[in-house]
Formats: structure tokens, C-alpha cells, sequence
């Protein structure tokens, strides 16, 4: 109980804003050094944020710890042309009344002997957050309903990662990890939804609600030339508690689990001063009925939001491609540059839901480097930007709600700094 309250506390502090990730709600990738390659991390830890990625990392970076925050700044809009009644429906919204989000990290590791380590990484798993102002359903709601003038979502996941790790022998290491998940959800101004929801007290402004869970993480890495390490890592899904205040909204009466993940590594030493990093991860969203059903009008038997089969994003799984590069420049300085890729997970045929959750980006572009104090400790620097895209919709706003299609946009930037010993 201790752990969950601290835990709380944490969120509550630092989560304080939402970080509307870049890979579907997930981030590019866990702490600064590896956030500044990519996100990669599978075979290349690099700080006490290592579990976070591959819990088999830890025993490779010894006695350590590291603290840091990451400013985000999405910017997400919505477009509906082609409505009925001559467009009635049709306009431009800006979800953007709240923009500026704040996603802390901490890590902590300790050598038990010379080839085991214990350890925790605390982070923000991910999350979604829009806040339109003028609200894009208001117009679909009948007379005196009383909707919302805002209309969004917003939703914070923090993790919790006590890790074990050991080598087997010089080569190779193994790490497993307790994933300890803490999450909250509001949404605000759907009211028009709730003609297909089991309980439409549930709905929608019901206010913050939250839940927790836990999950297992795996991790391997080998040591497989001098120069070339491999990696393997493997996260469970995560089991969440209900969101008891919207049973109305998501399947399975509440019901919102992070999905399982998992994906292969390599780092190569390219040469003393320089090293080259890739990682290949799964993200299996479309397997969270919550997030993987699709938008389902008119609604058929136990189709009904809240039900098991009632609607969601329907979001597809996602594949994502991280490549990275570290060089370093003197004893002080280390530069770090990469590249990151995921198809985003939005069919062009459920834009219209999505209106609150467009995670749309796909390409990321990020920069980072680390400074070597004389006191001993390093100050860690990443920058993220993903680039604009956009998904058009196709026969995506049913014919119940006077048809015609939703467009979603955004792109993002991210700045963050980290500060880490080590002992």
C-alpha cells in the first residue's frame, strides 16, 4: 500500500498534464539518453531507465540513479466536411485548449553482487489528451441535452518497474521486471454518444477516475561479437482495474488494459568513439477491446458502449522502427541523434471517434547529448519532433450521424532534461 500511495503522488505531481504519446499513446522511447537516440534500447542501456525498455540492461549499468522531466507540446486538430443538411455538421476544431504537459522520470539501480543488480524506473507509460474548446459533437446533440462547450479526453498511464537483473556469464544477461501501472481517465463532451452507450450516467464528465494493474517484463542481452550486442524484451499485458465512472464509455464495463509488447535489438561498437543502435518493437492495441474495436453504428446485440463488443478506436496494431547513433565528442560531451517510425494505427475509416484521440504522427526526429560534470554527475539533454500528419477519412462519419468524414492532424515537440550519478 506504501508503494501505491507513493505512486499516487507521483502521478498526481507530475502527471499533472497528460503526455499524448508518439507511438499510438505509447512514447518514442524511456529516458533521455535513449530518447535522444529514437527510443532505442533494447540492446543498449544506458542509465537507470534501462527496465523501462529491456530489464536486462540493469546488471549492465551498475550502481546508479537518474531523475528528469520531459516537456511535451502536441498540437491536434480535427476537420469534418461532406455532413449532411448541406454541411450543417461540417467545421474546423482546434484541440489544443490544453497544450503544454510535463511527464516525469526516475530510476534507481543497485549492484547486489558482482552479477546482479535490483532495481526501480518510474515513468509515464503514455497517454492522450485533447481539450477542444469549440466542441466538434455539440452540433449532433439534441436540443436541450446540455452539452458540453469543451470536448476531450485526457489520459495519463504511470509505471512502476521494480527490476531484478543478472549475467549468466561475461556474455549474456537476463532481467525481469514488476510492472506496476497507475492510471487516470476524464472525457468531457460526448454527450451525443450516449444514444449508443449501455449507461449514459457513465458517459462523460464523471470527472477524473482512475485504476491500477500490473504486468511482467522480460528481458535478454548478449554480448554476441566484441563489437555486437543483441537484445529481446517482452512485456505482458498489462491488467487494469475498470474505470468505474465510465463503464458507459469503454468495453468491458470500463475495462481499459495497456497492451502487451515486445521487440528485438542490436548495438553495434562501430568504433571506440562511436556506437549504432536499432530496435524493431510490436504494440498489440487492436488486441484492448476498449481501443482495438471499432465504432459501431447503429449498434448491434451487446454492441453497445461499455458492453465487451461495444465501439472503440479501432485501432490497428502497430509495428515500430527506432534507429540510433551515439558519438563521443570529448570526455565531456557525448552527442546522440536518431530516427523513429511507426505506421500510425488509425484506419481512415474510424476518424470520427478518434476526433478525440488523433495519434496520428509516424515519423520522429530526435537530437540529444549528455554533459560529463567534473563533480562527477551528467546532465542529459533530448529533443523530439514528429511531423505533421494527417488522416483523411473514408466513409468515416456513419449515416446515423449524418455521414461525411473526419480529418485528423497533429505533430509534436518534446524537450527534456535529466540529471544522473553514478555510485
Amino acid at each position: 500500500m506504501q508503494l501505491k500511495k507513493i505512486a499516487a503522488l507521483i502521478a498526481l505531481a507530475g502527471l499533472s498534464g497528460s503526455a499524448f504519446a508518439t507511438n499510438g499513446y505509447f512514447p518514442h522511447g524511456y529516458g533521455m539518453k535513449a530518447k535522444g537516440m529514437g527510443g532505442v534500447g533494447i540492446a543498449y542501456g544506458q542509465d537507470a531507465m534501462a527496465a523501462a525498455t529491456n530489464p536486462a540492461n540493469m546488471v549492465l549499468v551498475g550502481n546508479r540513479w537518474d531523475v528528469g522531466v520531459d516537456y511535451f507540446r502536441p498540437q491536434r486538430d480535427a476537420t469534418i466536411t461532406g455532413s449532411g443538411f448541406g454541411g450543417f455538421f461540417d467545421g474546423k476544431f482546434d484541440g489544443n485548449s490544453s497544450e503544454n504537459y510535463f511527464v516525469p522520470e526516475f530510476g534507481y539501480n543497485k549492484m547486489i553482487a558482482n552479477n546482479m543488480s535490483l532495481g526501480v524506473s518510474v515513468y509515464g507509460n503514455g497517454g492522450m489528451a485533447t481539450d477542444y474548446k469549440n466542441n466538434p459533437f455539440a452540433k449532433y446533440a439534441p436540443p436541450g441535452l446540455g452539452v458540453s462547450e469543451h470536448a476531450g479526453v485526457d489520459l495519463a498511464q504511470l509505471m512502476i518497474a521494480p527490476t531484478w537483473s543478472y549475467k549468466l556469464n561475461e556474455n549474456h544477461a537476463i532481467g525481469v521486471s514488476l510492472k506496476i501501472a497507475y492510471q487516470r481517465f476524464e472525457a468531457f463532451g460526448i454527450q451525443p454518444f450516449g444514444g449508443i452507450s449501455s449507461d449514459f450516467t457513465k458517459l462523460t464528465n464523471n470527472g477524473h477516475d482512475s485504476s491500477w494493474g500490473w504486468g511482467i517484463g522480460l528481458g535478454w542481452t548478449g554480448q554476441i561479437t566484441p563489437t555486437v550486442k543483441l537484445g529481446a524484451t517482452y512485456q505482458s499485458k498489462t491488467r487494469m482495474q475498470e474505470f468505474d465512472d465510465y463503464k458507459g464509455l469503454f468495453a468491458e464495463k470500463g475495462g481499459f488494459d495497456i497492451p502487451e509488447n515486445y521487440g528485438i535489438g542490436m548495438s553495434w561498437q562501430a568504433s571506440p568513439q562511436l556506437v549504432i543502435a536499432a530496435d524493431v518493437t510490436q504494440i498489440n492495441f487492436g488486441k484492448i477491446n476498449s481501443v482495438g474495436n471499432p465504432l459501431r453504428f447503429p449498434p448491434g446485440p451487446g454492441q453497445l458502449l461499455g458492453n465487451r463488443n461495444g465501439s472503440g478506436f479501432g485501432w490497428d496494431d502497430m509495428t515500430v522502427y527506432k534507429i540510433g547513433v551515439a558519438y563521443d565528442l570529448n570526455k565531456e560531451w557525448t552527442l546522440r541523434a536518431g530516427y523513429n517510425h511507426g505506421d500510425q494505427p488509425i484506419p481512415s475509416s474510424e476518424t470520427f471517434f478518434n476526433i478525440l484521440a488523433p495519434a496520428t504522427v509516424e515519423d520522429h526526429l530526435t537530437l540529444g547529448a549528455t554533459w560529463r560534470l567534473a563533480s562527477g554527475g551528467e546532465v542529459t539533454f533530448a529533443y523530439m519532433h514528429a511531423f505533421e500528419e494527417t488522416v483523411k477519412g473514408s466513409n468515416s462519419i456513419p449515416a446515423g450521424f449524418f455521414g461525411g468524414n473526419a480529418n485528423l492532424k497533429m505533430y509534436e515537440d518534446s524537450f527534456g532534461v535529466s540529471y544522473g550519478v553514478k555510485f
